[in-house]
């Protein structure tokens, strides 16, 4: 299955998640850990989907999300910025772009290391909010300990 470009950005736009955890890590230097992640979820009838996907990004983990779904899911830095450029590119036409926005800058002051000091993690976190998120009480209890600190 060969997918195209257009194809990926119009089935990303309904069914993707641009996604930024936050969580206590003791062990990294700001006491936080900010996971980035592009994941697609599909019922397991549609696998080949996520397989095509791997292939097409070249990079990502099929792996059984639960019960009868699966999940690519994409987390190294160099196949987030990979993935960044592409949609940069072929640019989702949803609100979902609003996030994916968001979700790019994120990585890209990743990538330079923001996450690693305070104030840049804080910056993270205060954008990570802005985004469609499940845990922004967490996010906000984590944002509160830092400027504390």
């Amino acid at each position: 299955m060969t997918l195209s470009p257009d194809w990926v950005s119009g089935f990303v736009d309904g069914e993707g998640c641009f996604y930024v955890g936050i969580y206590e890590h003791p062990e990294m230097t700001a006491g936080y850990q900010v996971l980035p992640e592009f994941r697609i979820v599909q019922h397991e009838r549609d696998i080949q989907i996520l397989y095509g996907m791997k292939r097409f990004f070249k990079c990502g983990v099929v792996r059984k999300n639960h019960d009868d779904r699966y999940e690519i899911r994409i987390r190294k830095m160099e196949c987030l910025l990979s993935v960044v450029a592409f949609f940069e590119k072929h640019s989702l036409k949803t609100k979902k772009n609003v996030d994916f926005k968001k979700f790019a800058r994120i990585v890209r002051w990743m990538h330079e290391g923001k996450h690693l000091q305070k104030e840049g993690l804080i910056e993270i976190i205060e954008l990570a909010m802005q985004m469609n998120r499940e845990d922004k009480i967490k996010a906000k209890e984590i944002l509160q300990r830092l400027k504390q600190c």
